[in-house]
């Protein structure tokens, strides 16, 4: 007898993931998480897979930092008395509260579930609501840890997975109805299908190494869309599976002009200037903020609309075909000033020629794609391939945030700042990539050393350490009084030899945002 949502003990769901996180061999991690899963009825199969990955079946729930911080701040449970149901019926009240009360309820709210807690219970919840789950139990993992627990084979879970969007909803079903029940995944306009993710290259002969003659496409900054079609109804998705078709009328519109009767395509719709150069990501984005787009929109910030690939075109499900394939289908229905630039080549000139031209065009670089490769939905395999610009800055620590989790005791997400005449430094945002080990127990040391005050998690020091940080461009926001913030910062190094006079300027950070067409 499977144990419902009602009985299954936080307590186990949080024991699994220590031992998880305890060990770094993938097929232990796969057997402890398929061993649980196993004694579990469908309910509680579907949050349990979604909690060891790291998810909330409610989304975003209104809870940062702080109110977790204050929230623990209270006295530990002896005893273990939550079930999973309870921990999830407590996130839907937080996710539910709304108006001018809504913080303090969903502060109370928090107290009320941490207080029953027991401290590696607490430890776990914190973790999750904000997005720290890291012992390992990634998503992918997750899959085939349910299809050992529920013996049917990891391509068909891997299907599900992709045609559902959620690993708990296949956890669910197979726990319910096992094999039969992951027939009612099929691919199908409407149903989002998981996009496909890459990887990084570090320049275009590595990817050619890697992947032979390859295609070699723009890699365009603005938002990935899904587009199905069905006879006359046409809907979009966002890549995380939102129903976005009232924002982006352009999208159907190219849809709608298709020589198919039905189709899933993968594409981009980007904010593009008069003379063709993008507009900054966050620009594009605006759109995507509406419920639906009205002619004064439109034409103050109309949007492109581009195809790179074909899931599904008429009676053709292509997912499994060879990329080069589904590259010909898509020339076939796509004009071409609705396809994205691309070329096929296995010469690094040419394909650095494409690179730079992608840059002069005021684009992110490129992608490669491996034309023997199939649709890898939800995956980041190595048959795709990014070559994107990279900044790098020396900047100044500020600040950092106690981890949680794997990272529990280490001083973990950078507080980074510039240089600034005016503020002494700007800070320019946090990150937590790139960080060893060696590095976290390292930088924690130094930071304890050099700590002026705390405010909560958030350990203030003195601005003395400089390291390399890499990121993808600079954006325009309105959380830091500079008016600037780092996208997808990453630490390199350390620079010990530096001190904070030799780090970059404010003025640094400006100048890259002026020569990437973000400020003026």
């Amino acid at each position: 007898m499977r144990a419902s949502a009602e009985e299954a003990t936080l307590a186990d769901l949080v024991a699994t993931s220590k031992r998880v996180a305890s060990t770094r061999a993938r097929n232990a991690k796969i057997a402890t998480i398929a061993d649980y899963l196993a004694t579990l009825d469908g309910r509680a199969a579907a949050l349990a897979s979604l909690y060891l990955s790291g998810e909330l079946p409610q989304g975003k729930i209104g809870v940062g930092w702080s109110m977790v911080a204050e929230a623990r701040g209270g006295a530990v449970s002896e005893t273990s008395s939550l079930h999973l149901a309870d921990v999830d019926r407590a996130f839907t009240s937080l996710a539910s509260a709304s108006g001018s009360g809504s913080i303090r309820a969903r502060r109370e709210g928090l107290a009320r579930l941490i207080a029953m807690a027991t401290a590696d219970e607490r430890d776990f919840l914190a973790a999750l609501v904000i997005g720290e789950v890291r012992q390992g139990a990634l998503a992918s993992l997750i899959g085939e840890a349910l299809a050992r627990a529920h013996a049917v084979a990891p391509s068909d879970v891997r299907r599900a997975v992709m045609v559902a969007g959620s690993v708990g909803e296949v956890a669910r079903v197979l726990a319910e109805d096992g094999l039969r029940g992951l027939c009612r995944f099929a691919v199908a306009p409407f149903n989002p299908v998981l996009p496909m993710l890459a990887q990084v290259a570090d320049d275009v002969s590595s990817a050619i190494a890697d992947l032979g003659e390859a295609s070699f496409e723009w890699k365009l900054d603005g938002a990935r869309v899904q587009i199905h079609r069905e006879d006359d109804v046409i809907r979009v998705f966002s890549r995380g599976g939102a129903d976005v078709t009232p924002a982006v009328p352009e999208v159907v519109e190219l849809a709608r002009a298709l020589p198919v009767r039905r189709c899933i395509l993968d594409g981009e719709a980007i904010a593009l200037r008069p003379g063709g150069r993008p507009h900054p990501f966050q620009t594009t984005m605006r759109r995507f903020g509406r419920d639906k787009a009205d002619d004064a929109s439109r034409a103050a910030l109309p949007l492109s609309a581009f195809v790179f690939d074909t899931l599904l075109v008429d009676d053709q499900l292509l997912l499994d075909a060879p990329a080069r394939d589904r590259f010909e289908v898509l020339s076939s229905i796509i004009p071409a000033e609705s396809r994205v630039p691309r070329i096929v080549t296995a010469d690094p000139v040419e394909a650095q020629a494409f690179l730079d031209g992608a840059f002069a065009a005021g684009h992110e670089g490129v992608m490669a794609k491996s034309l023997a490769s199939a649709y890898d939905a939800g995956n980041r395999g190595a048959a795709w391939l990014k070559l994107k610009k990279v900044h790098t800055l020396e900047l100044v620590v500020l600040a950092a945030e106690w981890g949680s989790g794997r990272r529990k005791g280490w001083l973990s997400n950078l507080h980074l700042g510039a240089r600034d005449p005016v503020r002494g430094f700007a800070m320019l945002g946090k990150t937590f990539k790139g960080m060893t080990d060696e590095v976290l127990a390292w930088q924690t040391k130094e930071f304890l050393a050099r700590e002026v005050r705390r405010d909560g998690h958030i350990v203030y020091v003195r601005p003395e350490l400089v390291a390399e940080f890499a990121f993808s461009d600079v954006m325009m926001s309105t959380q830091y009084p500079a008016g600037l913030s780092l996208r997808l910062a990453r630490l390199v190094r350390y620079r010990p030899d530096r001190t904070a006079a030799d780090a970059a300027t404010i003025e640094d950070v400006r100048v890259i945002a002026i020569k990437d067409g973000v400020v003026e």
